[in-house]
């Protein structure tokens, strides 16, 4: 494997870790907390036949849920390095945005139902926020990395 694409591969982990830390923690200590395992969830019963009949919210499908979240999200977090490292910054911002966006508007045309409390604004805030958090995580890891591998 190529430095480039373990280095990607390497910041999409750390980003999407960094988002799931955030939903995972928050979800326990905040009311409307955006709840993006629960449209996993749904995304699995309704797309995988294995887990058509799969109770909601059991622990198997919530942990093939979070199992699903990180590798989707480590894969598109591993598109924010690029070549400068102004890019790099550039490019974190317009994924973190698109995809909080994306988390809010895509799940209904998806057949996915509204995401859960996604009419409060801090709801809203928080998911938008969130992603961008995990681009930005993705953007200082891939910094870092090119930083070691240059001066090695």
């Amino acid at each position: 494997m190529t430095r480039s694409l373990l280095t990607s591969l390497a910041s999409g982990v750390a980003g999407a870790v960094a988002l799931t830390a955030i939903h995972q923690a928050a979800q326990r200590r905040i009311p409307d907390a955006p709840r993006m395992d629960v449209l996993g969830m749904r995304a699995l019963r309704r797309f995988v036949p294995a887990f058509e009949h799969e109770r909601p919210r059991s622990s198997r499908l919530h942990r093939w849920a979070l199992a699903g979240d990180l590798i989707a999200n480590s894969l598109y977090y591993a598109a924010v390095p690029a070549k400068t490292t102004g890019a790099t910054w550039a490019r974190a911002a317009a994924l973190g945005l698109g995809a909080g966006a994306g988390a809010l508007w895509l799940p209904q045309p998806m057949g996915l139902g509204e995401p859960p409390k996604s009419a409060s604004r801090a709801n809203q805030l928080m998911t938008v926020a969130w992603y961008l958090t995990g681009a930005m995580t993705a953007a200082m890891a891939a910094t870092a990395l090119r930083r070691r591998s240059s001066a090695a």
